[in-house]
């Protein structure tokens, strides 16, 4: 019979397990679009590799995200496992609405959010780090990543498009060029797993800590490492439920890639990602920063009226902004109702 506590505990877990199926099949799009646009990888191969590679970033790169998601924008001693519950149910509400649209979503953007929302009602909120670190990168980040592709695309690569150096058939086929797509995919899954497990680890290590009542200083970084052990692997599922849809909905239906772009959206986007994670760790939109990377290049080879005019892209742009708000005022509510049912 289950004690208690076990019970407590466990009911945040599968919720969170929940929230990381519903990040794979979101975060599946910017690791591998870029991939599987250029025909590089069968899409059956996409869900094993895109879970290692998520599982060893979370590891290896995913403390400083972890920490702030867990105990810098709520006061760590408040996320008891109904507040954890409730935050981590409402991001998944809110990415399973992105997923079953088909549009890749942020994952960092709504459970920040749904972090806030319980900070805002208790007035508890940890203002400076949200409005003058964490929100600024989300604006910033994406318009440098989009910025950094269009020069590229407009000043380095279309110019030696036009001499035919990338139209050659055999340096377009070449395997070193196949494996440098797919080694950036790797990489993009990597910074993933930096950024984006913690977003399920993070406040499941701070609970975790709390209602077992040990040092959060000293089993903060261990307790963080176990969630991720359970929560990783569920990027995996979740890459292999949703991951296609998105995958083609990035990756064919904005722009048509060709070898060389694939590299310069995988390098640029990860890179951004992976610097803000491991220098302030920030969470932050991979999938905005591959999107405009993805922009960046399709704006060099086409124009802004050509790209800006796709209904795919106007799509993005609405759900990005919508996912966050439901995530925020489902937790909001949710809050709102355990507190006056005396849950809290």
């Amino acid at each position: 019979m289950m004690s208690p506590l076990f019970s407590y505990l466990l009911i945040p877990f599968l919720v969170a397990m929940f929230l990381a199926v519903n990040m794979g099949g979101s975060g599946t799009a910017p690791a591998f679009s870029v991939a599987f646009g250029s025909n590089i990888i069968r899409k059956s191969l996409i869900p094993g590799l895109f879970g290692i590679m998520v599982f060893l970033g979370a590891i290896l790169a995913g403390k400083g995200t972890a920490t702030t998601i867990g105990k810098d924008l709520l006061a760590p001693e408040m996320m008891s496992f109904t507040v954890v519950s409730i935050i981590l149910f409402s991001v998944s509400i809110a990415l399973l609405i992105a997923n079953l649209v088909g549009i890749p979503q942020s994952t960092s953007q709504a459970t920040v959010m749904a972090i806030t929302a319980p900070a805002v009602y208790f007035n508890a909120l940890s203002s400076e780090k949200l409005f003058f670190e964490i929100i600024p990168v989300w604006f910033i980040l994406p318009v440098i990543s989009f910025i950094i592709c269009f020069l590229i695309g407009r000043y380095i690569y279309k110019p030696i498009r036009k001499k035919g150096y990338t139209m050659s058939k055999k340096l377009n086929e070449h395997y070193v060029l196949k494996g440098l797509i797919l080694i950036m995919s790797l990489y993009v899954a990597f910074s993933i797993g930096a950024n984006n497990v913690a977003n399920a680890a993070g406040p499941i290590a701070t609970m975790t800590t709390n209602e077992l009542k040990i040092d959060m200083d000293k089993n903060f970084i261990l307790i963080m490492i176990l969630a991720t052990l359970i929560v990783a692997p569920c990027f995996g599922i979740g890459s292999s439920i949703f991951g296609h849809k998105i995958v083609r909905k990035t990756g064919k239906e904005i722009v048509l890639f060709g070898k060389i772009e694939a590299v310069i959206i995988a390098f640029v986007s990860a890179s951004l990602l992976l610097a803000a994670a491991l220098t302030k760790g920030i969470p932050t939109s991979l999938v905005q920063l591959n999107v405009g990377a993805i922009l960046g290049i399709g704006v060099a080879k086409l124009g802004f009226k050509n790209i800006f005019k796709k209904t795919e892209v106007n799509i993005f742009f609405a759900m990005w902004i919508i996912a966050p708000i439901i995530a925020f005022l489902l937790s909001f509510s949710l809050i709102y109702f355990a507190d006056k049912l005396d849950y809290l």
